[in-house]
């Protein structure tokens, strides 16, 4: 019973971020990966499989990365993160999401997990609503998971962490216009007492993939690439922080 009364709350949460009516025009309004991602990816590094993009380190991995899209946004718009990560070593997957949203789809990490049983370790990522669906993942399924990535984005109340022994980072942009400064200082308080708190000085929302202007975002001081490069810098560090994977 209470998980149902978790998943009703983000779908009202869904709901009231939309404004109600047009729901499924509105989903379907999508992100798409903008031209400059294929500056820094090449279309074959970008693999489909099942229901998600992976991205596959050359030798045997034994951890992985799961990251949920932001709300409407394409999962390719995160291939760079899939490319670098892979290069470290990490097995990536970027899920397609029910209706666009990860709230609806909360579930489709522990498929992920189940096509790749030998993976020992999981770190489960999310962009701005895609991160409130990882921390309720997460927040369900702590046997499963072994440390949150939260990309311009803050748990639901409903997740609170503040009790709980979970790795979290938690990075955050100068101008992002969506999840502001002041929400994510609003929500510190359910994060993780081991949590690591980054903030990108310059960088905005839409910049936390690689899909162009986002409404509702403030305009970035350095570019998408410079953002992304950071974004990576910081996530290698904290997962080397973690354990290393073994390839």
């Amino acid at each position: 019973m209470k998980k149902i009364w978790k998943v009703l709350l983000l779908v009202l949460l869904a709901i009231l971020l939309i404004g109600g009516g047009g729901f499924y025009y509105w989903a379907q309004q999508t992100y798409d990966a903008s031209d400059t991602l294929y500056e820094f990816v090449n279309t074959e590094d970008i693999q489909s499989e099942e229901d998600w993009l992976l991205f596959e380190p050359e030798g045997e991995a034994d951890t992985g990365v799961i990251l949920y899209p932001g709300a409407k946004v394409e999962p390719e718009a995160y291939s760079y993160y899939g490319k670098q990560l892979a290069l470290q070593g990490y097995l990536v997957a970027i899920p397609n999401l029910r209706l666009n949203l990860a709230i609806l789809d909360l579930n489709k990490a522990e498929q992920i997990m189940e096509e790749h049983p030998k993976l020992e370790h999981w770190y489960l990522a999310g962009h701005s609503l895609g991160g409130i669906g990882a921390t309720s993942f997460a927040m369900d399924n702590q046997d499963l998971v072994n440390g949150v990535i939260l990309l311009g984005s803050y748990p639901s109340d409903s997740a609170d962490f503040s009790d709980v022994a979970m790795p979290m980072l938690s990075i955050s942009a100068e101008y992002d216009g969506l999840s502001t400064q002041d929400k994510i200082n609003d929500t510190k308080h359910l994060l993780s007492e081991q949590a690591v708190i980054h903030e990108i000085k310059g960088g905005n929302h839409a910049q936390f993939g690689v899909y162009g202007k986002q409404k509702g975002d403030e305009e970035a001081l350095i570019s998408v690439e410079k953002q992304q490069d950071e974004i990576m810098l910081v996530i290698t560090e904290w997962l080397d922080q973690q354990g290393a994977p073994e390839n």
